[in-house]
């Protein structure tokens, strides 16, 4: 698990993709966060209905080797909320003034991407940034508010001369897939990862000998399934989220990432790409 790891986001993001036994641990520990670290695996078992094996399982299926190494990790993260208590998620209520609008929606955006650091792994975020140095071709599929993350990347990575397009439509990322081979990186954006016409494209990428990149904030889901790379992020749970705004936010911070470790990693080569697309924009803005 990475050092910055927090395990109860981590359980809110994967909790509705977890086995029934599962789904009832963990919901048990994001009820009762403070008793679990004195808790034994037998009185977990007992309190969250199941056995001491589903206990020693759902560690296991979660990414540790030992019950103990996941009570360390639940002591962390408690740790984490005492500091952090004050900083919450606020959903936007019927009737809320313009000021506590502007304060919780910047305040929620804000923590999306704090947490996604919390969530997201730095040994996948290092192959995602293997796979665009080395490929020349990458397509970004996303639909909706996915699709305008895919609008972002395409502008980015293209001013550092990698060929790429994003495909915002399912027709036209079945087509685009289709043309992929190996070599070319597919980075396929669904926040809840289960978006049929995503799961299409990506079976046919996958088909074609293209590597896929998920962005997505379900780690158990069948997009994360089918990726070769995972980059989780994590949202807030609110009612009112138009335009998918925190997974939104988290998904372009994301996307930022991985821009700025290619163009780091390639500096050399790709200054000058950098360079010319800034001076040609800087000109017409002068004529």
């Amino acid at each position: 698990m990475p050092p910055n790891d927090n395990i109860l986001l981590k359980l809110r993001e994967i909790k509705e993709s977890l086995t029934p036994v599962e789904k009832l641990i963990a919901e048990y520990i994001l009820e009762n966060t403070y008793e679990i670290p004195s808790l034994s695996i037998k009185e977990l078992a007992i309190r969250s209905k199941t056995s001491d094996a589903s206990v020693l399982r759902f560690c296991k299926t979660i990414g540790y080797k030992s019950y103990r190494e996941f009570i360390v990790s639940i002591s962390t993260s408690l740790g984490s909320m005492d500091e952090e208590e004050t900083d919450q998620y606020t959903d936007i209520q019927p009737g809320d003034d313009l000021q506590t609008i502007i304060n919780n929606i910047s305040l929620n955006n804000c923590k999306s991407i704090e947490d996604t650091l919390k969530v997201i792994s730095r040994s996948e975020i290092e192959k995602a940034v293997e796979l665009l140095i080395k490929t020349q071709k990458i397509d970004f599929y996303g639909i909706g508010a996915s699709g305008l993350v895919c609008m972002d990347a395409q502008q980015k990575f293209m001013r550092i001369n990698k060929m790429c397009h994003a495909y915002t439509d399912s027709h036209s990322q079945l087509t685009a897939a289709t043309l992929l081979k190996k070599g070319d990186v597919a980075v396929v954006i669904s926040n809840s990862g289960k978006t049929v016409e995503i799961l299409d494209a990506l079976e046919v990428a996958k088909k074609m000998g293209a590597s896929v990149i998920a962005i997505t904030r379900y780690s158990k889901s069948y997009l994360a399934e089918g990726a070769d790379v995972v980059l989780n992020i994590s949202t807030p749970e609110v009612t009112i989220r138009s335009g998918a705004m925190g997974s939104r936010i988290a998904m372009l911070n994301t996307i930022d990432i991985l821009f700025a470790g290619v163009a780091s990693a390639e500096y050399q080569n790709v200054r000058k790409y950098l360079s010319k697309t800034h001076n040609i924009i800087l000109n017409k803005q002068r004529n």
